[in-house]
């Protein structure tokens, strides 16, 4: 019996009538054919009908007949089911010539059996009966052949990852490409086996066999794929199975998720487009019919994975691989807006879109949960000599890596809307860009603490040389770093400005003092020499006891503060130093005077270094507890303060 497939479906309409053999010719129909043309013969002289006169009946019944004898040599000659030669060779490798032969037999058999179905055909029914059998049994034969061809072509067809590999090697100038561009680029050329696909394809459905064309099709490209993405370091998790995993496991499949997902969307999926659109580009239904579902399931699969790792439970530290799966999607979408643009796709394009959306938030999330973690960090310890505090560093090389995800962080913070204030106080208003104010703001955030932690130090000193300390090396990292383009110039010169004030203060505590020691109008008497000599020594020992402990850490720093006390002392020490040794003399002057001149430069010299590891502590874990301290403890009329710009004039 005659098969009615995809080609009814697709191409033209099937009418019943009293006859159940009755078909369409699929030529008659559509003005051209799909397979290769037939010899002027075996045309019946009429567009949809016989109506010949009873002797041409009987001559064109004659050579329909001879055409289903010659059809059967090449037919049974490549059966696959009788001929085991047949069914380990492929005939459109091996043969072209005989792979033409075998398609224009299929169209040859497709016009007999039209011909023998004819209600108007003059003859003897059972001829015609046992005609049309024959002619059905053979193209059942044809059908298999083509069916184990159409199976061995797709199981040997091109890789196209190792194909696009090899192109994008030889060829540097790819990255000007627009994403369209490189989706078409991927499959320019498109392979010989191609074009057998497509005649096979138009030879099964022009004869009625497009069902079983398409189901074989699908099957196979389908399971292609799915290797495809195995290959790729992909392996297809549920939600629930994500969640269970540790983070170390996780954080391999990120990375071969990331480095996996742009081959697949613009080399795997993309080449299964371009073979769809080759090899049915007769029919727009059944191309995006056998992309949708060759590519949906694993499309979809591959671009929720995302979405599965943004529901985890994460910490602030996993927010950098959220990053990268947002980068990533955000980059490769319009590739797929391009790709799956057809309405059997749309959910591809809508998962994307949802993944994206659950990684803005978990981003935005995980930023909140980091400033939380700042302002609750509990040390209370004061860092030995006031060196760069732990906390300093974990913040600052934190937003350092923030500052390498400028792009996706960007679209995230533009796309928000942050509980946090980002302006925190006027002098931010210079900000313009979301994430520039979001990075000011943690910054704040951090200074904040560190102004509560440098209030644990007994002396107002070294809570000042802290902060100078803390702040210089904030101004510093920042200043090397891509979050100089986003904070700019004017915000580090601002800092910079507090950096020195911070250290002016210091140095006016310390040395000032040792300096105010030293009488302002020379001493008179032997007795004021001693008194006033006791006192500058008794100063310049508890500096030189707090300054052997003691650190700056910056040596720009450390160079100035000590030609700043050299300044403030030395000089006013010389002159008062003689007037000493003058009044005093004798033993109990070098008892009393212990210090010359040169003594106590070289002592400050000695003095303002930096001590080895001094400040130098690792990175705290944020979190570890909850402490009262917090940003804004310190008040407007707080002494040291980062939070409050009245010390800072």
């Amino acid at each position: 019996m005659p098969r009615l497939g995809l080609r009814a479906l697709f191409f033209g309409s099937y009418h019943e009538s009293h006859h159940p053999q009755r078909l369409h010719d699929p030529i008659s129909n559509h003005g051209r054919s799909l397979t290769a043309p037939p010899s002027p013969s075996y045309y019946p002289g009429r567009s949809s009908s016989v109506t010949c006169s009873p002797s041409r009946q009987t001559f064109s019944a004659t050579m329909m007949d001879e055409n289903i004898a010659l059809t059967e040599s090449i037919i049974m000659r490549w059966d696959p089911s009788t001929n085991l030669e047949a069914r380990m060779t492929s005939l459109f490798r091996s043969d072209k010539r005989e792979a033409g032969l075998l398609l224009r037999a299929v169209g040859d058999l497709q016009r007999a059996m039209l011909f023998f179905s004819s209600d108007e055909l003059a003859g003897d029914p059972a001829v015609r009966s046992r005609n049309l059998v024959r002619a059905q049994a053979l193209m059942q034969a044809a059908i298999r052949r083509l069916e184990h061809e159409l199976d061995l072509l797709l199981s040997s067809s091109p890789d196209p990852l190792e194909s696009i590999s090899a192109r994008t090697s030889s060829s540097s100038g790819n990255d000007e490409l627009s994403d369209e561009e490189k989706i078409s680029s991927a499959s320019d050329a498109v392979p010989a086996a191609d074009d057998d696909l497509r005649a096979i394809s138009e030879a099964m459905i022009a004869a009625g066999y497009g069902k079983e064309y398409v189901r074989i099709y699908k099957t196979r490209r389908k399971s292609i794929v799915d290797e495809g993405l195995y290959r790729l370091g992909f392996e297809r998790l549920s939600s629930s199975q994500i969640q269970k995993l540790d983070w170390d496991i996780l954080e391999l499949k990120i990375k071969s998720w990331l480095r996996g997902t742009g081959p697949a969307i613009q080399t795997l999926f993309s080449s299964e487009l371009t073979l769809a659109e080759h090899v049915f580009s007769g029919s727009n239904s059944i191309l995006e019919s056998c992309f949708a579902d060759i590519t949906r399931d694993a499309a979809t699969a591959l671009l929720s994975f995302p979405d599965s790792i943004a529901k985890t439970k994460s910490t602030p530290e996993k927010l950098f691989r959220i990053l990268d799966l947002y980068d990533t999607i955000s980059t490769l979408l319009p590739s797929i807006k391009t790709l799956f643009s057809f309405e059997s796709t749309t959910s591809v394009l809508s998962q994307t879109l949802t993944s994206l959306q659950k990684l803005e938030e978990t981003a935005n999330s995980l930023l909140a949960d980091f400033e939380s973690l700042i302002q609750k960090d509990a040390s209370r310890s004061a860092i030995s000599g006031g060196g760069v505090h732990p906390l300093t560093r974990y913040v600052i090389n934190y937003l350092i890596f923030l500052g390498d995800y400028k792009l996706p962080l960007a679209n995230i913070l533009a796309n928000s809307n942050p509980s946090s204030p980002q302006e925190p106080d006027p002098e931010e208003s210079s900000l313009s860009s979301p994430m520039a104010k979001r990075i000011s703001w943690l910054v704040f955030v951090l200074l904040c603490k560190l102004d509560s932690k440098a209030e644990t130090y007994k002396h107002v000193g070294q809570s000042y040389l802290f902060l100078a300390n803390n702040l210089h090396y904030i101004v510093n990292k920042i200043s090397e770093s891509e979050l100089k383009e986003i904070l700019g110039d004017e915000w580090l010169q601002r800092h910079s400005a507090k950096v020195r004030h911070y250290m002016g203060n210091y140095e006016r505590l310390v040395w000032a003092t040792v300096a105010a020691a030293i009488p302002a109008v020379g001493v008179a008497t032997a007795e004021e020499a001693g008194e006033s000599m006791k006192a500058f020594n008794a100063a310049f020992e508890e500096a030189s006891r707090n300054q052997g402990e003691w650190v700056v850490v910056d040596k720009t720093s450390r160079d100035e503060v000590r030609a700043s006390a050299v300044r403030m002392v030395v000089p006013a020490y010389r002159g008062f130093y003689w007037r000493c040794r003058e009044l005093l003399g004798g033993s109990a002057g070098s008892a009393a005077v212990r210090y010359s001149p040169e003594d106590v430069r070289n002592r400050i010299e000695e003095l303002v270094s930096i001590s080895p590891g001094s400040g130098l502590g690792s990175s705290p874990s944020l979190g570890s507890g909850s402490g009262t301290g917090s940003c804004w403890a310190s008040g407007p009329g707080s002494k040291l303060s980062f939070c409050w710009r009245s010390d800072t004039k």
